[in-house]
Parts: structure tokens; sequence; C-alpha cells
């Protein structure tokens, strides 16, 4: 049976193929199925054999868009690359919003969208070039935990929750090698999986530098809550303004933080469509 361009496969469990597209926001990627019907259900060992960089097509997740609830367009159920269940990603929404839009099954500019941790309103906006555009997020509003006591790593820190769990780490700088062993051992500590956020403040307090170790990840080009949870506790510290552009290493997401909850935007690409064959990706998938 071929893929009928929603991304179905042949049902659920099974190796057939199974269409989808491809996005990034700020270098953050998932693979996106459309799946209105609900006919596409992934095991873990094929949501890994997909998202794997090396012997997969590679993503740090894979969506399905679903039919909407709660008066919503559309559901948003989010997979991270280990197979893990995921409450919300930001970066996630607005690729979907992209995927739903091409699609044809939404209109933009603004459409809800049901996630877990509640309906969430996206703008989305195409840009002059096919395949590129311009996405904003409602998130919610951050929920700012205490201050790390004594503080993470010997630094300032500040649980936040967007959602999903995250604490944010004010550094001097965030380095790569920084984030692969405090991030990780963070991420860990006393057994609670949380997003790590490693943040410095630039620019006066108009931005911050974000690196990101993300559950069923690990470290990602962007995070999008991992950006608002940032914008978040820094403002608490006094450190920023409500308004703060926060650079990933994939690139740059503008937060806007208000009493009402914050937004999220940025930048969205499409990179492919891509038909996989489940048998075969499997099949040559990780020893």
């Amino acid at each position: 049976m071929e893929p009928d361009g929603h991304g179905d496969v042949m049902e659920p469990g099974s190796n057939g193929r199974l269409a989808c597209t491809k996005h990034h926001g700020a270098g953050n990627d998932f693979l996106v199925v459309i799946d209105l019907e609900d006919r596409v259900h992934l095991d873990v060992n094929q949501v890994r054999a997909v998202c794997d960089r090396r012997f997969g097509v590679g993503a740090d997740g894979l969506i399905r868009v679903l039919d909407g609830r709660d008066g919503a367009a559309l559901s948003m159920e989010l997979t991270n690359a280990d197979g893990s269940g995921a409450e919300m990603s930001g970066n996630g929404m607005r690729c979907l919003a992209q995927a739903a839009v091409e699609a044809g099954i939404v209109r933009p500019l603004e459409f809800s969208v049901w996630t877990p941790v509640g309906v969430r309103r996206v703008d989305y906006r195409p840009a002059g070039r096919s395949g590129s555009g311009q996405a904003w997020v409602d998130m919610g509003v951050p929920l700012l935990g205490p201050d790390e006591d004594p503080p993470a790593a010997g630094r300032r820190s500040r649980r936040v929750d967007m959602g999903n769990p995250h604490l944010v780490v004010l550094v001097s700088e965030p380095k790569g090698d920084e984030v692969d062993e405090t991030g990780r051992w963070l991420y860990e500590l006393n057994g609670r999986q949380r997003n790590i956020e490693m943040i410095s403040v630039l620019e006066g307090g108009t931005a911050i530098g974000l690196r990101v170790w993300e559950r069923g990840v690990g470290e990602t080009e962007a995070c999008g809550t991992g950006s608002t949870a940032a914008a978040a506790a820094a403002h608490s510290w006094g450190l920023v303004g409500r308004s703060v552009d926060v650079h990933n290493p994939g690139g740059t997401l503008g937060v806007e933080l208000s009493d009402d909850g914050a937004r999220l935007g940025g930048p969205v690409r499409k990179v492919a469509a891509v038909v996989i064959d489940l048998g075969e990706i499997v099949e040559a998938a990780r020893p």
C-alpha cells in the first residue's frame, strides 16, 4: 500500500512506507507526519531508527499531526529521538505549523494546536522563498521554581516549568564541552531528567547566549521551550527585559514575556519530503 499523501503507514506497527516532511527551526529538526486519521503508530525502535543521524534520516524528534481536540484545529504528538514521549516543543510546534500549512490542512495566519500541556496558538507566515517561513507560538506561562540551593555546579541556577522541566544555569560563556560534561551530569542528578540550559547574558541585557542538553536527545542546535525558560529565569534575576533575543548555536529565537504568558518566534525551514521504508531502515539501524 502506497502512502496516501498524509504520512500513513500500512497499519500500526507494520513495516510499511512512511511519508513525512523534514523541517527545522534554528537547527532543531523534526520529521513531521500528517496523520489526521490516527493510523500511524510507530514503536520505539522505529522512531529511533528514522531519527538516527548515521543510520537513519536524522532528526531531534518525530511529530504526528492529528485531528484537533478541545476546540483546536490540530493536535501534536511529539516523540524524542530516543523513542521517549515529550510534552511540548516550541520549535517542533513551529515546524508542525509549516508542515500543516504547506499540506493545506490549515490556513495561515493563526490557528490553534492541542498539546499535552494545553492548547497553544501559532502564527505562521510564509516567507519570500519556497520552504521558508516565520512562526510565533504561544508558549504558556513559565512557572518559576526556586533557585537551586546549593547552586547547580556552583553557579546560579533556577528551575522553570514550561510544561516540561528545565534547569537554567548562569555561566560566563556556554561552551560545548561544558554542556556535554556538566549538562549531562545535571540532567541526571538525583534521578531527575530535565532539560539543562547553560546561558550567559549578552549585549547589555538585550540578548542571551544559550546551549542546551535536551531530554531524550542530548545537545541540540536550539530549544524553543529552553529559550523561553532561559528568558524567564534571566528576567526573574533582573538581567534582561521582557523582550530578548536568545542566540542558540543553530540560530536566534525571539522571546516575548508578559503577565499572560510567553511567545516564541523565529524562522522555520522545510528541508525535504521523505518516504521511508520502515522495514529497511529498522534493518539498517544502529546495532
